[in-house]
């Protein structure tokens, strides 16, 4: 086989024996799989970065506008600072680069894993998990762009804690680290709704347990609002939290909807042991 037929083997994913009748395939082939989701990743992660480094400007700008916003409106703000020694520099590239090509690339590496894992689910699994994919894809984005969106006003609050006379110097590499936390925060608060949803369709919870813990979630919700937020301050505490209550209130209805129409198909499947059935 010629070098480019190697090269070429090394990125297809189609199994070199053949499937069983189920569905199985041989351990060398799922590797081989493997290897080459991974490889098809990597070699689009690095093209992605080679395009990011070429859109540096508009990226930098993106990401450390909120920084910018909030120290305009400080008299004594602050500045930002590489502490990498020589280095400084390129790393700033390439962990700004690296972060956008990550996330850019988000679409292609996650169906990459998707292949992967789909053969493996029934007919039943397969169905829920792409309507689940379709809500949690849009929710993940509602989150960070709402962090976005309320990230100014943390620094803000952040930054002005220091004492007079004091300056702020922000590494590059905590702010790009604070930044994507504060964004991954967000964004995952907003996935609660389809974990609530995955649980009542498991059988793990109902709407009416829901429905009487309701007010102690609500409180639950709040308080990871106020840890997990970057500032101190109510406001960015508020955004978070107040649309999680309504995912989550909207999660309940859907798992009282969900408890009714299992009901019918089986009105004995919510009754204990103990108690007398219809029939």
């Amino acid at each position: 086989m010629s070098l480019v037929g190697r090269f070429v083997r090394l990125y297809s994913a189609k199994p070199a024996h053949p499937v069983g009748p189920d569905g199985r395939m041989a351990l060398g082939d799922h590797f081989r799989e493997l290897r080459a989701r991974v490889l098809r990743a990597g070699s689009f992660m690095i093209v992605a970065i080679a395009v990011a480094l070429y859109f540096f400007d508009g990226l930098y700008d993106l990401v450390f506008g909120p920084y910018t916003q909030a120290v305009e409106k400080l008299p004594e703000g602050s500045s930002l600072a590489t502490t990498s020694g020589p280095a400084g520099g390129l790393m700033l590239y390439l962990k700004l680069c690296g972060f956008a090509a990550l996330i850019g690339t988000a679409p292609f590496w996650l169906y990459q894993v998707w292949a992967f894992i789909l053969p493996g689910l029934h007919a039943s699994e397969r169905k829920w998990s792409r309507v689940f994919v379709a809500i949690a894809g849009p929710l993940f984005l509602v989150g960070i762009v709402l962090g976005y969106v309320t990230l100014p006003k943390g620094l803000e609050v952040l930054i002005a804690l220091n004492p007079d006379g004091v300056t702020n110097l922000v590494d590059f590499g905590n702010y790009l680290q604070f930044f994507t936390r504060t964004l991954l925060v967000f964004g995952l608060a907003f996935e609660i709704p389809v974990f609530v949803v995955m649980l009542n369709l498991a059988g793990v919870v109902t709407g009416k347990q829901l429905g009487a813990h309701r007010p102690w979630i609500i409180v639950g919700i709040f308080v990871f609002a106020a840890v997990a937020t970057p500032s101190a301050d109510p406001f960015t505490m508020t955004f978070m939290a107040v649309p999680m209550v309504v995912l989550y209130l909207i999660s309940e209805v859907i798992a009282r909807y969900n408890d009714r129409r299992k009901a019918a198909r089986k009105p004995n499947a919510g009754l204990s042991p103990d108690e007398i059935s219809a029939i």
